[in-house]
């Protein structure tokens, strides 16, 4: 286990930025794709830390695998590192989703990219379902947890909504209350020596910069009202968007009929058509499905207005886990907080085994789809390869076989 002190940002970026670019197939593929490398590959952090960080994540508004991923940067690096560590996730999505939206707007539909999809996710499926495995060895211990993770994946196998997983999350840390709560002084822990959070120099770059957009705002105020077409439909997008993010609970597909109700019926920015194709994209791109914001944002406002629609749905949400990060930085030491995840991992991890099964419910029940599937899993398991080469593989196989 590397120590806090080499962990750089530049190490952050570009591995975030990597794991951005082959997490197809929704939240708990990027958070196997995390698991394998920061965990099992580099050793950079524990695999309790991932599971907190999934669990809060779940609970809060926003993409829950962005939210993870910030949560994670943060107790690397602090403020600096969860920014860093969200924001280079995201690239890779974005800017296939801005190629893609360009290719679109010339040619319209792209079938080959459906078929590379429909290979990707027995692929994801089987890279799901050894991580889940992998967990329960190393944190299901005794009967009680794993009574607990086959009820949280029987619930979120039968019960689709976000309710389901709050009802889960609540439940299993009520639980590890009652079984695994000691009363008594706090564990003894080793001290980490770390650089202070210079709190002053946050608080002052943070007024310079509301000081800067407040000028900014004001200047544009001053030019004719005709030349501000640009800023008005910018400053509905971004407002859009981020009213959005923070009432999106429970994954990225449960703001697909808010989105539709709001950009279709009510600005009219795309039609039904346009925006069925805009949820594809956000499918068949790798990173969180709500991607697919930018691709609303390009086809509204050109590269500006899918800049704008991406920071908008994302860096709400960011901030907010920021924040409780740092709070449960502080607790979690505490006996009670230990016990809490104590019943919540394991209830995790069966959320985890019921995503396996879900993203394979959606690949078609065809022999490539079992060929590729069973193919990952030997690979995976038995002989460790790294998932950077097998999605992209089953993504070409899909693109040949269907």
């Amino acid at each position: 286990m590397h120590s806090d002190k080499e962990i750089s940002l530049k190490y952050l970026f570009f591995t975030f930025l990597k794991i951005g670019a082959i997490s197809w197939g929704g939240f708990m593929a990027l958070v196997a794709v995390v698991q394998k490398q920061l965990v099992d590959k580099d050793k950079i952090i524990r695999e309790e830390l991932l599971l907190d960080g999934l669990s809060l994540a779940s609970v809060l508004p926003g993409a829950v695998a962005i939210n993870v991923i910030t949560y994670i940067g943060y107790h690397l690096r602090g403020v600096k590192g969860a920014l860093v560590s969200m924001f280079a996730t995201i690239i890779p999505g974005f800017l296939m989703i801005i190629g893609l939206g360009v290719i679109y707007t010339s040619y319209g539909e792209l079938p080959v990219f459906t078929k590379f999809f429909m290979g990707i996710l027995p692929a994801i499926s089987a890279v799901i379902l050894s991580i889940a495995f992998s967990m329960a060895q190393k944190q299901v211990k005794d009967f009680k947890q794993i009574m607990m993770c086959l009820i949280a994946a029987i619930c979120l196998l039968t019960i689709h909504s976000f309710f389901a997983t709050l009802l889960v999350i609540v439940s299993s840390a009520f639980a590890g209350y009652l079984f695994y709560y000691q009363p008594g002084p706090k564990p003894e822990k080793k001290e980490i020596k770390r650089t202070p959070l210079n709190y002053r120099k946050y608080l002052l770059v943070t007024v310079i910069l509301i000081v800067a957009v407040a000028l900014i705002a004001f200047a544009i105020t001053l030019f004719k009202i005709d030349t501000l077409g640009w800023y008005k439909i910018n400053r509905t997008i971004f407002l859009t968007f981020s009213g959005m993010s923070l009432t999106l609970f429970g994954g990225g597909y449960v703001i697909i009929p808010a989105m539709h109700q709001v950009i279709v019926e009510g600005f009219h920015w795309l039609t039904t058509k346009e925006f069925a194709d805009a949820i594809a994209m956000g499918q068949i791109t790798p990173g969180p499905v709500i991607l697919t914001a930018t691709f609303i944002g390009y086809r509204v406002a050109g590269y500006l207005g899918a800049c704008v629609a991406t920071l908008a749905i994302f860096l709400p949400p960011g901030l907010v886990m920021i924040l409780l990060s740092g709070f449960l930085k502080k607790i979690k030491d505490s006996n009670l907080l230990a016990a809490i995840f104590k019943g919540m991992r394991p209830a995790i991890i069966g959320m985890i085994f019921s995503a396996a099964v879900t993203v394979g419910k959606g690949a078609e029940l065809v022999w490539p789809s079992a060929i590729i599937f069973l193919t990952v899993l030997i690979l995976i398991v038995r002989f460790k390869v790294d998932v950077v080469y097998l999605i992209p593989l089953a993504g070409i196989a899909g693109m040949l076989f269907f």
